[in-house]
């Protein structure tokens, strides 16, 4: 699992910085564009989507694993009717811009997963883009990927209630780089960006979601995440002077990088994202 230092280099940064070019939202995470080329509406068909793989209605008590400023708990609280939506964060600044918010309906705890003891249980689980800092690029060079990532799904299965459903987005690893600078870049991407953490691969989810969660739906969105940065690097380089007086030509520099690497990254399938529909196995072996 990524410290909470490392959580604080990803995420920790003034979010005033990511509003300049994330939607108007502040999801991290990639959009749909099945039907639109505008990045606010492709986010909210994300959020519409994950709403329904997780079986959501007004009365659900919904648990967000890894809900980053709160917007998806926002969405379900206010514009789909959730009476109660819980977020976990390990990011401090994210944890504080959601207080900020006073949500109704929303409560949040800033706590490594691990950790988390719920007072009553959940009946649906979200988790948009969390799970890649489940694994260290050290425990799944050791073999432990499998292993870290089953118990992240036995820890949501105690959480939930018999019948709950869990919505799941994440990156996944696709093939290998060719190219020795596109290898370099990916690894400068992971150990620069986002130290600590790792995208999985989708049979290593497979096998490790089995005991406790059936997969009912599996979507892949290579495309959509192309798109989706590349909008966030457009949106980047229209605030570069903005970013440059207020935080200085290196993290511009930085970022702007790591965009780039991104959408070569999904562009040549060295990467994906994928929608998982997974369905509590209510009597594991």
């Amino acid at each position: 699992m990524s410290s909470k230092a490392e959580i604080a280099v990803s995420y920790d940064l003034d979010p005033e910085f990511f509003r300049l070019w994330l939607d108007s939202r502040m999801n991290y995470t990639c959009g749909v564009f099945d039907d639109t080329d505008d990045l606010d509406t492709a986010q909210l068909a994300k959020l519409d989507i994950l709403h329904d793989f997780a079986h959501i209605t007004p009365e659900t008590r919904v648990l967000d694993i890894g809900c980053g400023w709160g917007n998806n708990l926002a969405y379900l609280t206010q514009e789909r009717g959730v009476a109660h939506a819980h977020g976990l964060t390990l990011s401090e600044a994210q944890y504080d811009d959601i207080l900020r918010r006073d949500l109704p309906g929303v409560t949040v705890s800033c706590i490594d997963y691990r950790d988390f003891v719920p007072d009553d249980t959940f009946d649906a689980v979200q988790s948009i883009c969390m799970i890649e800092h489940v694994c260290t690029p050290e425990e799944a060079r050791a073999g432990r990927a499998v292993a870290r990532y089953r118990d992240y799904f036995r820890k949501a299965w105690t959480w939930t209630s018999p019948g709950a459903h869990f919505a799941l987005q994440t990156g996944l690893r696709d093939r290998l780089p060719r190219r020795p600078d596109e290898a370099r870049e990916l690894r400068w991407l992971s150990e620069t960006i986002f130290p600590g953490g790792m995208t999985p691969r989708a049979e290593d989810l497979i096998m490790a979601a089995g005991p406790y969660w059936e997969v009912m739906q599996l979507r892949t969105r290579r495309k959509d995440y192309e798109l989706t940065t590349t909008h966030w690097r457009t949106r980047l380089r229209a605030n570069e002077s903005e970013i440059r007086d207020r935080w200085g030509g290196e993290l511009f520099a930085t970022y702007d990088r790591y965009l780039s690497c991104c959408i070569n990254s999904f562009a040549r399938r060295h990467m994906t994202l994928s929608q998982w529909c997974l369905r509590r196995v209510d009597d594991p072996e």
